[in-house]
C-alpha cells in the first residue's frame, strides 16, 4: 500500500465554480489534490490561485471518454473522489444537452468504478433541480419530485437523478463508500460573468449600467448559499461517516423572491436599478427552498455566511473582474477570507498533525 503522504484526492470539475473553491480548501488543508477539467464551462483563471500549491496537479480531460492514464495509473493512490463535473447554469447545460446528460451518466459512472477499484470514498454533487418545480415546500431529501422528462432542462434534472441512481446502486451492492449532495443555489467569487445564473445576472447588468432582467413577474423564490459554506459542507459530507445511503440538503434556508435579490442589490449599491421583465423559461421552478434537518443533525453543518455579506463579497469580486474599482468594499472581503482562514485552520485541527505539517511545507 502507498504511504499515507501518497495518498490523493481526485476533484473533477474542480477548474469550476464550487470546485476551485473546494480544490483550495483541501490544499490548505494539507491534502495532494488532482484537478480533473475539461475547461468546458469553467474559467481558466480559476486555476490561477490553485497552482500556486505544490501539492496541487491539473489534468485536463473530459470525463465522458475513459479516464486519462495519469489518473488510472494511480489508482490505488486515491483515497477520495469528489464528481463536481457539469456545467450547472441553464444556458450552459441547454447549449449542448447530448454532452450534459453523458456527463451525468457515463462520466459518473467512470469515477465511481474508479473508486471501486482504488477504495476511494466518493462524493456525487448532485443538485435541487432534481426536484423539478416542486409540488412540496421546503424540500426535503424524501421528496421524490416533479420533473419533466423531456423539456430542456431535462438532459440536467435527469441526468442528476440518474447519476444518483448509479451511485446509489454502487453503495448498495458493496462495490462504493458513496455520498450524495443536493447542492441548492450557490453563489460567490469565481462565478463566470456570463453564465445565466441569477446573482451572476443581477450583479453584472447591475455594475454594468444595464437594465436588470426579471424572469415572469420576479415573485419566483430561491435560496442562496455562499459558494464558501458549500464547499465546507461538501468537505464534511465526504468526512462524515457511518450509513450514507440517503442525499443531503446543502443550502441557504433563507427564501426570497427574485425581486426581492433585486433589492438587496440595489441597497448595496447604493444606486436605483432599473428592471426589465421577459417570460419565464419553460420548467422554470416557482419555489425552492432547503429543507437542511438532515445536514444540520448528520454534518453539525449550516450556512454562517450572511446574503448581505455574501452578496458584497460578490459584488466586489464582480466588480474587479469588470473593472469597476468604485464598487469594491474590502472590509466584506477581508471579513470572509479571515472567516475561511479560521475554518480551514479548524479543519486542520480535525485532521490531525499530519495534515498541518503538510501545508507547513507546501505553505
Amino acid at each position: 500500500m502507498p504511504n499515507t503522504s501518497d495518498r490523493l484526492t481526485l476533484v473533477a470539475g474542480g477548474a469550476g465554480f464550487i470546485g476551485s473553491h473546494l480544490c483550495r480548501m483541501l490544499l490548505e488543508s494539507g491534502e495532494r489534490v488532482v484537478c480533473l477539467d475539461n475547461l468546458q464551462t469553467s474559467r481558466r483563471s480559476n486555476l490561477t490561485g490553485l497552482q500556486r500549491y505544490e501539492n496541487f496537479e491539473f489534468v485536463r480531460h473530459d470525463i465522458t471518454a475513459p479516464l486519462p492514464t495519469s489518473v488510472v495509473s494511480r489508482t490505488r493512490q486515491f483515497e477520495r473522489i469528489y464528481n463536481l463535473a457539469c456545467a450547472a447554469s441553464p444556458p450552459q447545460y441547454q447549449a449542448d444537452p447530448e454532452h450534459t446528460m453523458l456527463t451525468n451518466v457515463v462520466g459518473t459512472d467512470r469515477l465511481l468504478r474508479l473508486a471501486e477499484a482504488s477504495g476511494a470514498r466518493f462524493l456525487l454533487t448532485s443538485t435541487s433541480e432534481v426536484y423539478g418545480d416542486p409540488e412540496a415546500h421546503p424540500q426535503q431529501e424524501d421528496y421524490r419530485g416533479n420533473v419533466s422528462c423531456t423539456g430542456p432542462r431535462a438532459c440536467y434534472d435527469e441526468g442528476k437523478r440518474a447519476a444518483e441512481t448509479l451511485t446509489f446502486d454502487f453503495a448498495r451492492t458493496g462495490r462504493a463508500d458513496v455520498r450524495v449532495a443536493r447542492i441548492f443555489n450557490t453563489y460567490g467569487p469565481n462565478m463566470d460573468p456570463g453564465d445565466g445564473r441569477v446573482v451572476s445576472n443581477v450583479v453584472c447588468q447591475a455594475l454594468s449600467g444595464q437594465p436588470i432582467t426579471i424572469y415572469g413577474d420576479g415573485t419566483q423564490t430561491r435560496s442562496f448559499c455562499y459558494v464558501g459554506d458549500t464547499a465546507d459542507a461538501l468537505w464534511r459530507l465526504m468526512e462524515s461517516d457511518g450509513d450514507m445511503l440517503e442525499p443531503v440538503n446543502i443550502g441557504n434556508p433563507r427564501e426570497l423572491e427574485v425581486k426581492e435579490l433585486v433589492d438587496l442589490v440595489s441597497a448595496l449599491m447604493g444606486r436605483d436599478l432599473e428592471v426589465t421583465y421577459r417570460p419565464l423559461p419553460v420548467d422554470d421552478p416557482r419555489r425552492r427552498r432547503p429543507n437542511i434537518e438532515r445536514a444540520r443533525s448528520v454534518l453539525d453543518w449550516e450556512p454562517t455566511t450572511t446574503l448581505e455579506d455574501g452578496i458584497r463579497a460578490t459584488i466586489d469580486w464582480f466588480a474587479r473582474e469588470l473593472g469597476d474599482a468604485d464598487e469594491v468594499d474590502t472590509r466584506i472581503v477581508a471579513s470572509l477570507d479571515s472567516r475561511r482562514k479560521r475554518t480551514s485552520a479548524a479543519r486542520q485541527r480535525v485532521a490531525g498533525p499530519a495534515a498541518a505539517a503538510s501545508q507547513t511545507a507546501v505553505g
